[in-house]
């Protein structure tokens, strides 16, 4: 996916993604969700509404960014 296309909550795996790409060296289990959703929020093309992510968006997103690290 191109960094300028649009992503939201609903894209753990392209959020993952990014976030590899973002913190090559960071451990995603190591990541508070208070400074996950920041990031998140953050990202290139984020539009989504940060009063609308859970923990379980979260957990997804962090598990994406796992997976993402060990391919």
């Amino acid at each position: 996916m191109d960094p300028a296309t649009n992503i939201d909550w609903s894209d753990p795996f392209e959020i993952g993604y990014r976030l590899a790409e973002r913190f090559p060296d960071l451990d995603p289990l190591s990541v508070r969700f208070t400074d996950l959703h920041r990031w998140v929020t953050e990202l290139e093309g984020f539009v989504g509404d940060p009063s609308a992510s859970n923990e379980g968006i979260l957990e997804a997103i962090q598990m994406a960014w796992v997976d993402e690290r060990e391919d």
